[in-house]
């Protein structure tokens, strides 16, 4: 641990990370998505703020901090309220309108608020959604309201958490983030409730440098919201009406407790794979056990997988993924063999008090064909081998990179070493090409940070999760890795990766094997808790990639496949997987549980369910022909 922690130290003093840059491009936002901030401009905000100056100066500085840290273009505005009149409860205005970013606009029209007035919050939020623009049919773009404020709604209608509440129930696309300047007791509350009702975040600043760090994360995760792709649908709550999907990607929206039914028509060989992912706003309230459940459905009610994703953590909502595969058994005997008509079932479980509103859903929908006859695939992998714990991974100096929004823009890394910055909150998202026989191993590691002055918060975490190409999730439960490390703003560090590619792991029972069955992208996700943004005196926090892809590639699936042109022309270390022809997961019917977030007391419940007994890999249905079943 020592040698790893120095490692760590190395990689992020190689090149420091920049705080104060612009920040990195990002893709067009999507229509509709923009930013109005909502500033405290009552009487309170003349008063000292313990450095020299007065609230309203820190508040001016800091929205141009934020205003030159945000994307070029980004939609964003600004509404002020009690500027205008000593007293009133009407008292708010739109200052700058929310369109494409005007830096030096923005700067103005806050340099020009006069501190005078009442604080009415309430009626404030209700105009600022107004002030927003409104998505396109089929578009989910993320829309945020960020209140500044040092003091409580002094105006008695409308109350603003009520409002708040209204206003997060009114789309799957609206959150209200709160920043508390130098603020306690029932002020402290009320802010904390606007953004717990308002699917938002709560960002306590207790003085003026606080007060810029915390509207720079806000900003910057509203720019970096998910950018999502696809077509729009509408699921249905029973089988009958359900849309019918080809393979493709689409959207839809999914409530609490919910169940979406989508249809589609597979012949008896080829396999299919389905993916669903949530995107709730970064601070909704999420219980431990809240979950995403997605299960293949056939003929009367009979299951042909069955997937189940949870958060497993209580500190804010993030981006979670379930996948579920239809696969042909090696007899063609199984009750899910047949042609015909499958469903897939999307259920989003959520516990009393978690987030309400609607979220954002992103479908995916992939047919494997089988291979063409006379192909004999390769034997399959479940075992980790050289790709384990104690794999050797790259310690050359890190490269600078930027991580996507989510799987429609992760970013492509290759193997070597890679540095980038994660706000509280955020995921960020890359990719790696695996080819045939190799398997993906790296680590993830998290900054040794400068706390926060007065910093008495509980430990946030620190995630990682890796997607197959067809975005199932493979990195819970294995007894290999943990998804998911304690964050303390001291250097902490996470393991990640999976078996080797091979055709024929779609025979195996074990969840974190039968999906690697593909070559392609293997997807990376990189979670840091919201808790951190109470830790990290940074806005920002440096994060290291060492990302290794073992063995080398084969030009096909089949037996016998000769190491391609790419590989033999590679250059540098490179490690053969090791088999265990020995090894393999456990059998039966499993139904697989992926973990989204912290969760180690829940990991801890569950790792019975994933005791791998040493034994070579059965048939499914006792029959060994390797040759039945789907690829590209």
């Amino acid at each position: 641990m020592p040698a790893l922690l120095g490692g760590l130290l190395l990689a992020l003093t190689a090149g420091p990370l920049q705080t104060g840059a612009a920040a990195p491009a990002r893709g067009a936002a999507a229509e509709g998505a923009g930013m109005v901030m909502v500033l405290d401009a009552s009487g309170s905000m003349a008063g000292k703020d313990g450095s020299g100056g007065t609230r309203i100066e820190a508040a001016r500085k800091a929205v141009g901090t934020v205003v030159d840290e945000m994307p070029d273009g980004y939609p964003t505005g600004l509404r002020v309220y009690g500027a205008d009149k000593p007293k009133g409860c009407d008292d708010t205005r739109l200052a700058r309108p929310v369109a494409a970013l005007d830096r030096a606009g923005l700067k103005k029209a806050v340099a020009g608020v006069r501190p005078q007035g009442d604080t009415p919050i309430g009626l404030s939020l209700r105009k600022a959604a107004a002030d927003l623009p409104r998505p396109a049919a089929g578009s989910l773009g993320t829309r945020t309201i960020l209140l500044i404020s040092d003091g409580e709604d002094t105006c008695r209608t409308p109350q603003p958490c009520k409002v708040a509440a209204q206003l997060a129930a009114s789309g799957v696309d609206l959150h209200i983030d709160t920043v508390g300047f130098q603020v306690a007791g029932r002020a402290r509350t009320q802010l904390e409730c606007i953004a717990k009702a308002g699917n938002g975040q709560y960002y306590d600043a207790p003085d003026a440098k606080a007060l810029a760090r915390q509207l720079q994360r806000a900003g910057q995760l509203s720019a970096d919201g998910y950018r999502f792709k696809g077509k729009q649908v509408r699921g249905t709550a029973t089988r009958g009406g359900a849309p019918v999907l080809a393979p493709g990607q689409y959207l839809d929206s999914l409530g609490p407790n919910e169940e979406r039914y989508y249809a589609t028509d597979l012949d008896a060989a080829s396999a299919a794979d389905f993916s669903a992912t949530v995107v709730p706003p970064s601070g909704a309230a999420v219980g431990l056990l809240d979950a995403l459940h997605t299960r293949v459905v056939y003929g009367s009610g009979g299951v042909c997988d069955s997937t189940t994703a949870l958060f497993a953590q209580r500190e804010g909502a993030a981006p979670l993924t379930s996948g579920v595969s239809r696969i042909p058994t090696q007899s063609g005997t199984g009750s899910c063999d047949k042609a015909g008509r499958y469903w897939l079932v999307v259920e989003r479980k959520a516990a009393r008090g978690s987030d309400a509103a609607r979220w954002p859903l992103e479908l995916t929908f992939h047919v494997e064909h089988p291979l063409k006859k006379g192909v004999t695939p390769a034997q399959s992998a479940p075992e980790y081998g050289a790709g384990g714990k104690g794999a050797t991974l790259p310690a050359t100096a890190p490269e600078d990179v930027t991580g996507g929004t989510g799987f429609n823009d992760a970013r492509t890394l290759h193997q070597g070493v890679w540095r980038d910055k994660i706000l509280p909150a955020q995921t960020l998202w890359y990719k790696v090409p695996v080819g045939w026989g190799q398997q993906l191993r790296y680590d993830v590691e998290f900054a040794n940070e400068p706390r926060s002055k007065g910093y008495r918060a509980a430990p946030s975490y620190g995630a990682t999760q890796v997607y197959t190409p067809f975005r199932t999730p493979v990195g819970n439960g294995t007894g290999e890795f943990s998804p998911h490390v304690p964050y303390t703003g001291r250097p902490a560090s996470l393991s990640m990766g999976t078996v080797p590619v091979a055709w024929t792991n779609r025979y195996e029972a074990h969840p974190n094997v039968r999906p690697v069955h593909l070559n392609g992208d293997f997807y990376l996700a990189v979670t840091l808790g919201a808790r951190a943004s109470q830790i990290a005196e940074n806005p920002q926090i440096g994060v290291v990639l060492r990302v290794a892809v073992l063995g080398k590639e084969k030009d096909g699936p089949q037996t016998g496949a000769s190491v391609s042109e790419a590989s033999r022309r590679e250059s540098g270390p490179s490690a053969d997987v090791a088999q265990d022809s020995g090894g393999g997961w456990s059998t039966g019917r499993v139904v697989a549980v992926a973990v989204g977030g912290v969760g180690v007391l829940l990991l801890a419940g569950l790792a019975l369910a994933y005791v791998r007994p040493r034994r070579r890999p059965a048939a499914a249905d006792g029959d060994a022909d390797p040759r039945r079943g789907g690829s590209w």
